[in-house]
């Protein structure tokens, strides 16, 4: 199952079935799990983790050193789960003492061509990353958000669960989970609508955050005095306990 032109370092560890194509580079504080397929041309660094049934495409570049300029060489790790497909050409560095010394991929995600994973970054779940993305480090992505063609995140950014990003969007402060946002600089718009019709929300609980949504943003109030308003809601849907909860923790402030 590996290419005799492939270059597997002694201390590597791989589950007996990992399918490793040629002129592929893995180092020797890898584990790759079971049912993973590393296509020609890719280079795995480590300290890395590797979970179940990945599929990393050509060219990739994974778990190597950030460019960080207060990084010294010192042991970080890349931790990547279960069932995500790595495009050609992403890049995922590993994190710093600086911050949680880790690099987190969650599960079930597609990382698209030439996306950037920068440094300390925790990705969660049934994410998508579209081409061209990057992330800096210390970014936080929610599960299911969806980032659009050359979206940049700033550093330390947290990006809400549900969330949607237009493609070109420059992301310079916090997107609370369920809002669409686009621009340079990026601007709320509206909830996520046909994201959360695809993955099954309620009609009341779609209805609860569109007026949630109005109710911070289109209507002239204080960010404290919507959060109150939304607050005090009468048998508010969880979901808007979920924006709620993202806004109260941002700490870069929200996309307006």
């Amino acid at each position: 199952m590996i290419h005799q032109q492939a270059i597997v370092e002694p201390g590597a560890r791989l589950a007996e079935d990992v399918v490793v194509g040629p002129w592929t580079y893995i180092g020797a504080d890898v584990e790759i799990g079971p049912g993973c397929v590393i296509e020609p041309h890719v280079v795995i660094k480590g300290p890395t983790r590797i979970g179940s049934n990945n599929h990393i495409y050509q060219f990739a570049s994974v778990g190597e050193a950030t460019p960080d300029l207060k990084y010294r060489n010192e042991p970080t790790r890349l931790v990547i789960g279960d069932n995500n497909v790595i495009r050609e050409s992403a890049t995922i560095h590993r994190g710093t003492v600086q911050d949680r010394a880790e690099t987190t991929i969650g599960n079930d995600n597609l990382i698209m061509s030439y996306v950037h994973v920068g440094h300390d970054c925790v990705v969660g779940n049934h994410t998508i990353l579209v081409n061209n993305c990057a992330l800096a480090g210390h970014v936080k992505v929610g599960d299911w958000a969806i980032l659009s063609g050359y979206t940049l995140v700033h550093q330390f950014c947290q990006i809400g669960p549900h969330s949607f990003s237009g493609m070109g969007s420059a992301i310079g402060k916090d997107v609370p989970a369920f809002v669409t946002v686009s621009g340079a600089p990026a601007e709320a718009k509206t909830i996520n609508l046909e994201g959360l019709r695809r993955r099954g929300f309620s009609a009341d609980a779609i209805s609860q955050l569109r007026r949630s949504f109005k109710i911070l943003y289109r209507q002239g109030l204080t960010l404290e005095m919507a959060l109150q308003r939304l607050e005090t809601m009468f048998e508010r849907a969880p979901e808007v306990q979920m924006l709620i909860d993202s806004v109260r923790a941002s700490e870069r402030g929200i996309v307006r």
